[in-house]
């Protein structure tokens, strides 16, 4: 099929199943799925200048139903997630400011990478250690009682930052929390999706719950409503500068409206503790993604 905006021809049934993958680990992970939409839509031929702008897009449909679900299910903090965007905002403009205030002084793609796999690697080695030993701790008939377990030491020395002002968020459990924690988490994955063109998941559902103290499945929802609020930012910027294929976006939202409510129902059946063990793989494998990319440009 030729989409006539990009000038590419590609089996849209490819690209639905591209969306359906992504969007249950949206659904299910509470993350935007860029480092592995963006690399598998530039593998179908999609221009590179249409990657970014057009996942964005599929990221915004994507999130909106994944986002929604978790609202029915009362999983999304909308205190907690207005908030942070205030912060992601502009997060997002400064981390775009500075890659082209870098991209002068050579190698910026190498450097910015290697600590992007640093990052990635100590959240992917520290949720997987946390939530293995959360996962030993002794059984209880209250999930709420587990989240606490697994996390109460690191969310309780958290709180002892409290800069005023406080605020409560009732649908997370949370008491107290300084407005300005929240606006640090927001601003510094918005730092992250500017700088390194991604959505910031990785880094924003773990802060939820180890910074902030939010249950695992609330951390979830709430981070997909933040993402659909700062991606479709991020898809109105890239449409004006004309890098956004409408068409191929729609093809990979048919999928991923699918798996995106099939990944927000799935988490009713795993705890917190299982769900952040399985959301540690996910950093590592950016992580490798990242340094085959920096392998490549080496080689060339």
């Amino acid at each position: 099929m030729l989409f006539p905006i990009s000038q590419v021809v590609i089996n849209p049934l490819l690209l639905a199943i591209i969306g359906f993958v992504v969007g249950v680990l949206g659904g299910f992970f509470g993350v935007g799925g860029g480092f592995l939409a963006g690399p598998l839509m530039f593998w179908t031929g999609v221009p590179i200048n249409f990657v970014v702008g057009t996942d964005l897009a599929h990221m915004t449909g994507k999130s909106i139903v994944a986002a929604r679900r978790h609202r029915a299910l009362g999983q999304v903090d909308l205190r907690l997630g207005t908030l942070m965007i205030f912060g992601t905002i502009p997060g997002i403009e400064v981390g775009a400011q500075l890659i082209e205030r870098f991209e002068a002084i050579g190698n910026v793609e190498e450097v910015v990478g290697l600590s992007y796999v640093f990052i990635l690697t100590s959240i992917g080695l520290f949720t997987a250690w946390e939530s293995l030993r959360a996962i030993r701790i002794k059984r209880t008939d209250q999930l709420q009682v587990r989240e606490v377990l697994g996390i109460q030491k690191l969310a309780y020395r958290s709180r002892l930052l409290r800069i005023p002002p406080l605020i409560r968020l009732r649908v997370s459990g949370v008491e107290e929390v300084s407005v300005w924690v929240i606006l640090f988490v927001g601003a510094l994955t918005g730092v992250l999706a500017g700088f390194l063109g991604v959505g910031g998941g990785f880094l924003r559902m773990p802060l939820l719950v180890y910074l902030i103290g939010v249950p695992t499945h609330v951390a979830v929802g709430t981070d997909l409503f933040e993402i659909m609020i700062s991606a479709g930012f991020g898809t109105l910027t890239h449409a004006l500068k004309g890098n956004v294929d409408i068409l191929i976006a729609l093809t990979m939202h048919t999928g991923a409206a699918i798996g995106a409510q099939v990944g927000a129902v799935m988490t009713r059946y795993f705890s917190g503790p299982i769900i952040r063990f399985l959301f540690s793989f996910l950093p590592l494998i950016a992580a490798l993604l990242v340094l085959l990319r920096i392998a490549g440009l080496a080689g060339g």
